[in-house]
């Protein structure tokens, strides 16, 4: 298929747009190259996609109303992957325009040229931080999610009630993904396992936040990635036992699905950075802190749906997770240990 991949010199676009390629689809890749975080590290991972020949990059900013437009005319694609946003809850806290640039108005320009161009399936990241306030665990896709507790996640449930209302009013079929905390080889700098290895590799102490008492559905890339895919092949549908007099957030009577891709194993982040210090042959100092505002103290993901309608449970354990990591970084930052 030919498929747009929005975001694809981010971290899970790069990854996703690869797993596609390697398959045989067409991918036309488009990235602003933000300098949010190091652009160096968003050309490497272009610079591995651009190794296929069905590989094409484009440098657009997703809130060009007009170069979005032609973009989609130009290439009429069969199905696009829109995981193109600004990331981060605590930046949002520092530059709230940017979110609601990048992620509502951008995630508009995509509805609409999947509206005007009939495009097959438009499949999108949401993110665990939608759930907020809620404290019902594991978290489902059949929960409200009506408290966001950061800008950041308060434009991802924009994106959510969009997309829905693109499916209602044009039929377009609308597979939204709501991923926690994802990490692995070629990840964002800005996460913690990432920031972590640095400053311990550094012999600099690393902030531990809400002293240490988080749980993570910490979740591998490659989980993510065979999960987007798969969501990809699997065209949302109306939910034919659906009702307004009971709304199930988690489906419609519209062709609009949501699903959580987590690995449904919470874990303490202390025993998190227990296990980078084994992989790393260090003992990290450790500068215990409160909980950061717009965060949240645990996360929990329930992937029934998932497995259910397109057939795969995450299961990549942390041990595997945080080793391939630490030795992708060793490589590429060319760290002896």
């Amino acid at each position: 298929m030919k498929i747009l991949v929005t975001g694809a010199a981010g971290f899970i676009g790069f990854h996703t747009a690869r797993a596609l390629l390697e398959r045989g689809d067409e991918i036309v890749g488009l990235d602003n190259l933000s300098d949010y975080y190091d652009v160096t590290l968003k050309n490497a991972r272009l610079e591995i996609l651009k190794q296929h020949r069905s590989f094409r990059f484009t440098r657009l900013d997703l809130a060009d109303r007009d170069a979005m437009a032609n973009l989609f005319a130009a290439e009429k694609f069969e199905r696009v992957v829109h995981l193109g946003a600004q990331a981060g809850v605590r930046y949002s806290i520092e530059n709230p325009f940017a979110y609601v640039d990048s992620n509502v108005l951008g995630t508009l320009t995509v509805l609409e040229g999947c509206r005007h161009h009939g495009v097959e399936h438009l499949v999108y990241a949401s993110t665990s931080s939608v759930y907020g306030a809620n404290t019902k665990m594991p978290f489902s896709v059949h929960h409200n999610v009506d408290h966001p507790l950061s800008l950041y996640a308060a434009t991802k449930k924009s994106d959510e009630l969009m997309t829905h209302t693109y499916a209602s009013l044009y039929g377009l079929p609308v597979t939204g993904l709501r991923f926690f905390t994802v990490y692995g080889p070629f990840g964002r700098p800005d996460m913690a396992l990432f920031i972590f290895t640095k400053k311990i590799l550094a012999g600099e102490p690393i902030d531990v936040f809400n002293f240490g008492n988080h749980r993570r559905d910490f979740t591998y890339i490659d989980d993510i990635v065979e999960g987007v895919v798969r969501a990809l092949d699997k065209v949302a549908r109306p939910n034919p036992g659906w009702s307004g007099d009971a709304p199930d957030p988690g489906t419609s009577q519209a062709p609009y699905r949501l699903y959580n891709i987590g690995n449904q194993r919470p874990v303490d982040l202390l025993r998190y950075i227990e296990l980078l210090e084994e992989c790393l042959g260090r003992e990290a100092e450790r500068n215990l802190l409160p909980l950061q505002l717009g965060d949240v103290p645990d996360t929990w993901a329930d992937v029934e749906d998932l497995v259910a309608d397109v057939g795969y449970r995450p299961g990549t354990p942390i041990e595997k997770g945080i080793k391939n990591f630490v030795e992708w970084y060793v490589d590429y930052y060319q760290v002896t240990l």
